[in-house]
């Protein structure tokens, strides 16, 4: 059975395990034309995750599978659209959170053709949360 308390190094930086630009078209948004026709979003989690016990045993059992994660990810970005790209990282980190494994998660969520009246790059919400 997979350990789920931290690492026992304090001090020591957490191992991270990252799916960045995990790419969908979706329905997020405030204004009816971003339901209506919706627009690309993307994605990056990065977990906190001890892989001592997956690296010591080569077990992908004690990780994080992170093709499993991407899928729910990804359901979830295409899924129940929100107004906030608050909400949707919330919804986000939810699902890495649900993993006993994971520690923490940060969750960027990437809204590039958001409608913002001048030039932009992107816009970006940005959260961490972790288990208490």
């Amino acid at each position: 059975m997979a350990d789920t308390h931290p690492p026992q190094h304090p001090g020591q930086v957490p191992d991270r395990i990252a799916v960045r630009g995990l790419t969908a078209h979706a329905h997020h948004g405030v204004y009816g034309f971003e339901r209506e026709n919706g627009q690309t979003f993307s994605v990056d989690a990065v977990l906190e995750v001890d892989t001592a016990p997956a690296a010591a045993t080569d077990d992908l059992a004690l990780t994080v599978n992170y093709a499993e994660l991407a899928q729910r990810l990804h359901a979830v970005l295409t899924g129940e659209p929100v107004d906030l790209l608050e909400t949707l990282c919330q919804r986000l980190a939810d699902v890495c959170l649900a993993d006993p494994l994971v520690q923490a998660a940060e969750i960027t969520v990437h809204k590039p053709q958001a409608d913002l009246g001048v030039a932009f790059d992107d816009v970006t919400v940005t959260i961490r949360r972790e288990r208490p």
